[in-house]
């Protein structure tokens, strides 16, 4: 009953600091949201991009077409070297044949067209959709598939992937500063925010100290009350992303079906976690950061 007593009392005065300071708490709190609302931004924006590139495998695919007049054995040959090379995740081969029905399905108002097309004068060629690994390495390994012996054609979206990763590392390093700048300021206004409740019981710490009060029982009140400031910014913060983000989904749903979004169900969890868990490590780090300087013995 007494350590649940000694709880209460303590989280009782860390409301009551913040209370206390309620302009600078508020402060505290909306500054502390907003970094989380930027972080969580960036970071779906950059999941959801990951997500699209995957899609329409812009990033991670060379096709390779053979020879046309390439037996199966020089086919088999070609495909062998090709899974020699480092840098190669996976290799799918397309037959002719096979490449022939992908294009009457894709275009079926034409299938007059394909007639009288068969094995023996169908124009396309086998190839091979390879899938790498490293981005770094991607123009060596486009490199020396063109250097196969019978590889007649390498297609690559090297320079598209470049603008898009290129693009990709902006909104990284953009992300990076903002979030940098942010959090610095948010925990620049909780130190103070928790400097001030110190400065307003300068007095009662005082008694405390002269009557044998441990540091643990002065100082965790001023804890408690960094870690409810993180809280309420993260829940804040957690809600609001959550409401922006199926807004944003709605219209993207309805207006742009070339566009495919992470449903909000599978991110609710990860991004509340994540909240909570910066939101505290915050409140505790600008309180501890404050009591360091100024509850010395």
């Amino acid at each position: 009953m007494r350590r649940r007593y000694s709880l209460f009392y303590f989280i009782g005065q860390g409301f009551q600091g913040i209370f206390r300071n309620g302009v600078m708490s508020f402060a505290s709190v909306a500054v502390l949201m907003s970094c989380l609302l930027v972080l969580g931004a960036f970071t779906l924006l950059v999941q959801n991009i990951n997500v699209n590139l995957e899609q329409v495998g812009l990033l991670n695919e060379i096709v390779v077409f053979v020879d046309r007049d390439a037996d199966e054995e020089k086919i088999r040959q070609v495909e062998a070297e090709i899974r020699s090379l480092d840098n190669v995740a996976s290799v799918t081969r397309t037959t002719k044949a096979e490449a022939l029905e992908i294009m009457k399905a894709q275009s079926p108002e034409y299938a007059h067209l394909y007639e009288d097309i068969d094995e023996s004068n169908n124009p396309l060629t086998d190839k091979f959709t390879i899938v790498y690994e490293d981005n770094e390495r991607v123009v060596t390994l486009a490199y020396l598939l063109g250097q196969i012996d019978g590889v007649r054609k390498v297609n690559n979206s090297l320079e598209l992937a470049a603008t898009i990763s290129n693009l990709k590392n902006g909104v990284l390093l953009v992300f990076t500063w903002f979030l940098v700048i942010l959090f610095v300021v948010s925990l620049f206004v909780i130190i103070n925010t928790v400097k001030l409740s110190v400065f307003s019981r300068r007095n009662e710490i005082s008694i405390m100290r002269y009557v044998g009060a441990t540091g643990w029982f002065i100082t965790l009140p001023f804890l408690i009350e960094g870690i409810i400031i993180g809280l309420v910014s993260s829940v804040a913060a957690y809600f609001a992303e959550l409401y922006f983000y199926q807004y944003i989904q709605r219209i993207v749903l309805s207006d742009l079906d070339m566009i495919t979004l992470i449903p909000a169900e599978s991110l609710q969890m990860p991004l509340l976690w994540a909240f909570l868990a910066i939101g505290v490590i915050s409140g505790v780090i600008g309180s501890a950061i404050s009591l360091g300087k100024y509850l010395k013995a």
